[in-house]
């Protein structure tokens, strides 16, 4: 596969990754670098490995979760898009009671984010083509677009505050919504 090829559905993988990273970024907990690289660490490992865990499983898993994935993402952003925009409505209460890039949370986002990538696995395994390298290069990609993404959230959650959070709530929420009917159209 060429790397401009390899490169390009990077990017497009990573899309869901940046709106996410860049929603975290607004919240208090998203402060440290630490937070920070490991949340985007966690994208890049997720969409690496959902990308390889694709091409092995091959076309039968892919059917079965091809018909319920686009589910599985709108209940995980939604809950976690809900919980932002109560935040931010309140005033008061933060959408993230802990920091987002550790447990439950970070797995719910890893996993909401990276669920398109076992549809691109099972294509790269399609095409004969092997899949670790373009694996590791989604990954790769992923971490530095999240990075990206949770460092510009930063500076509008510090310029436009509790707002940031409602916007955030929605586009997640948002962004479920459109995966869903995608799917279903």
């Amino acid at each position: 596969m060429e790397l401009l090829t390899v490169v390009l559905i990077a990017v497009g993988l990573s899309m869901d990754c940046f709106a996410v990273a860049l929603c975290v970024g607004t919240t208090p907990h998203s402060t440290s670098i630490r937070s920070r690289l490991r949340l985007a660490f966690h994208f890049g490992i997720f969409q690496g490995l959902m990308t390889f865990l694709g091409w092995v499983v091959g076309s039968s898993m892919v059917r079965f979760i091809g018909q319920f994935d686009h589910w599985i993402a709108l209940i995980l952003l939604g809950y976690v898009g809900i919980n932002m925009i109560r935040s931010g409505v309140s005033g008061s209460a933060q959408c993230f009671q802990t920091d987002p890039s550790r447990g439950r949370t970070m797995v719910m986002l890893s996993v909401a984010t990276s669920i398109d990538a076992l549809a691109v696995g099972l294509t790269v395994g399609m095409l004969g083509e092997g899949v670790v390298y373009p694996s590791i290069l989604i990954g790769l990609i992923t971490f530095i677009i999240s990075m990206v993404g949770l460092f510009l959230g930063r500076r509008l959650g510090e310029r436009f505050g509790k707002r940031m959070e409602v916007i955030g709530g929605v586009l997640l929420s948002g962004m479920g919504l459109r995966i869903v009917l995608t799917h279903l159209l």
